[in-house]
């Protein structure tokens, strides 16, 4: 299963549209544009397709993390 497969996967489990796939990426941080979504979530034939890295769903899952739960609670200070 590749990478492509799993954010397709995700996305329909989800029922996420490209914004709300950019709105989670943006939690971390990471920049993406509308184009490069939709690239990742064509057919592998396609001539516009393009794979999609592991930074991407990397970024993706860490962001769907804090989408879900929350930010990580900052840590109090030890004495």
């Amino acid at each position: 299963m590749s990478n492509n497969d799993i954010m397709k996967k995700l996305r329909v489990a989800m029922k996420f549209t490209d914004d709300d796939i950019i709105k989670v990426l943006d939690l971390v941080n990471f920049r993406i544009t509308k184009t490069e979504i939709t690239a990742i979530f064509r057919a592998d034939d396609h001539p516009n397709f393009k794979a999609c890295g592991d930074q991407i769903l990397r970024n993706f899952l860490n962001g769907l993390i804090i989408y879900k739960r929350g930010p990580r609670p900052k840590a109090e200070p030890k004495i």
